[in-house]
Parts: C-alpha cells; sequence; structure tokens
C-alpha cells in the first residue's frame, strides 16, 4: 500500500488509499490578492499568522506556503515565512515555488519533511527540482504537463505523469514520494472534466500506485456559486482514488464534506473523526445518565 509521509519536527501527515483524504490549506499564497503581496514585499507577515492560524483551526492537515511576489525577494520572504509558520503550528509544509532558488531557501530552513509544490515534466524544469527534492529528502508534487502544455486528453496526462515517476526514481526518488497533480480543467469549458478526472485519478491509483493532489477549486472556474460544485467535487474525488487537495478549508461546507467522504469511503473507522469533530457536547446540567438533579418516580 502507496504511503506518501511528510512531516514537521514533532507531526507526521501520510497520504494514502487507507488513509483520511488530506486537505492542504492554500491561503498562504498572494496570488490575486494586492494587499498580502504588497505587505509580504515590506517584510509584513501578520496576514501570514493569521491565514496560517485560521487554517489550522478549521481543519487542515497541511499548509502550502507560497510568496511568489512580482519584483521581491522571493527567496528571502519564502524562507522567512517558512520559519514563521513552523513557529506557530506543527502542521507539516509544502513549499510551493516556481522559483529554483526560492525552493531551496525554503527547504533549507525547512524542520522535517517537506512537499514540494512542484515539478513539471518540462526537462528544464525536472533537472532543476528533483535534485533538490532528493537532496532534503522531500516528497514532490509531479504536475501532468509538459513542453507541449496541458493536454485534455486524460490517457496524454496519464503518460506525463508516468514520465516524471521514472524520471525521480533516476535521483532515488520513490513513487510513494510523488504526489501527482492530474489536472483539473474546467467543467464550464470542458464539459468531461470531471469524468476525465476520475478516471485518471482511478489509473495513477491502479497502474502507477501514486498518490494523487489538486487544485480543487479549478473545477468551478468562471462559474457562479462555485462553492456548491467545489463541495460536491471533493467527495467524488475521494471516491475516485485521490488522496489529497489544495483548497481553502475556511469555506463553508468544504471540511465537512472531505469528512464525511472519509466516512462514507470507509476511511474514518467507527465514525471516530467525524464523531470527534461534529457531536454536540451535552446541555449543561446532564449527563449521560440524563438531566441532573431530576427526581426519581416512586
Amino acid at each position: 500500500m502507496t504511503r506518501t509521509i511528510i512531516s514537521s519536527a514533532t507531526k507526521e501527515v501520510v497520504m494514502g488509499f487507507d488513509q483520511p483524504f488530506v486537505m492542504i490549506g492554500e491561503r498562504i499564497n498572494p496570488t490575486g490578492r494586492p494587499k498580502f503581496s504588497a505587505e509580504l514585499k515590506a517584510g509584513d507577515y501578520w496576514r501570514v499568522k493569521e491565514d496560517a492560524l485560521a487554517q489550522v483551526a478549521a481543519g487542515a492537515q497541511v499548509l502550502d506556503v507560497n510568496a511568489g511576489v512580482p519584483l521581491a525577494d522571493e527567496p528571502k520572504i519564502l524562507a522567512e515565512i517558512v520559519e514563521l509558520v513552523q513557529s506557530l503550528t506543527d502542521v507539516p509544509l509544502c513549499i510551493d515555488s516556481s522559483i529554483i532558488a526560492a525552493l531551496e531557501a525554503g527547504l533549507k530552513v525547512y524542520k522535517g519533511k517537506a512537499l514540494v509544490n512542484s515539478t513539471t515534466a518540462e526537462e528544464e524544469v525536472l533537472e532543476q527540482v528533483l535534485p533538490l527534492v532528493a537532496k532534503y529528502g522531500a516528497a514532490v508534487v509531479a504536475i501532468s504537463n509538459d513542453e507541449t502544455g496541458i493536454s485534455e486528453d486524460p490517457d496524454e496526462r496519464f503518460e506525463v505523469a508516468k514520465r516524471i515517476v521514472e524520471h525521480a526514481a533516476d535521483y532515488g526518488i520513490k513513487p510513494e514520494d510523488v504526489v501527482v497533480d492530474p489536472l483539473v480543467m474546467p467543467i464550464g469549458a470542458v464539459t468531461t472534466a470531471g469524468q476525465d478526472v476520475f478516471r485518471l485519478i482511478r489509473r495513477l491509483r491502479d497502474e502507477l500506485k501514486v498518490n494523487t493532489t489538486c487544485g480543487a477549486s479549478n473545477v468551478s472556474f468562471g462559474l457562479p456559486n462555485r462553492q456548491a460544485i467545489n463541495n460536491a467535487f471533493l467527495p467524488m474525488l475521494a471516491t475516485a482514488g485521490m488522496t489529497s487537495a489544495i483548497l481553502n478549508v475556511t469555506h463553508e461546507g468544504q471540511v465537512a464534506a472531505v469528512k464525511a467522504a472519509d466516512v462514507l469511503n470507509g476511511v474514518d473507522p467507527h465514525c471516530a473523526n467525524w464523531i470527534k469533530t461534529y457531536r454536540q457536547p451535552p446541555a449543561e446540567g446532564e449527563g449521560r445518565g440524563g438531566r441532573r438533579g431530576s427526581r426519581r418516580r416512586g
């Protein structure tokens, strides 16, 4: 059974086909957030603290950390916020950058086994990212596109993922440390996007035996009431065999949808996690034996 283990200094998170679905919090990312970008560039990290703690409180088991601010010192910023977030919480981190120097800066200061986000099958990218992953003993997200771009054909995306897994092995990176992102197309543009990705996830699980992840909200891009689509999509991904996703855990219904999928897919034995999260405490004055102070009838 494939197990991808990532860790902080004190805590492990396991991705696997027989494990609860892993939620990777996406909020520490300045993309589309101009105020956050300006703050990061100025060395003001109060929003990083706020987002980190809010996501962990909401149920994120891993936090994605991205410092992609144009014209800023990304390696310096990423290293600083990795250290900051690790000082605030014990959840493992996904170190996210397209800049190799920034990835290495983050990995140098990271305590534990990180998840690196990400590599594609482009030769130049592979030759830069995979040596870093091997050097720091990390796991890596493998995105199913190459020099030709992103294919709408799920079978083509499978072959791209297979090439990355095979290339990673050349660096001593085991398949269990490659987490494939099969790429979710917007359903508003590609009507079969949902069916395509479900079929692809099953192939990745059954044939390559790798764990998988995605940016779950991509599926609803451009549509109204996106949250309803995202909340329905997550359990369907889990049922198809996906083992993690990058999502906004603070959006209403997302965590509940994932935890319900864990129950229904049999990876929450005796519904223990569900009960722990959602069981209401007894009303004041009540205990297991009933209402306190009630008189026995004689």
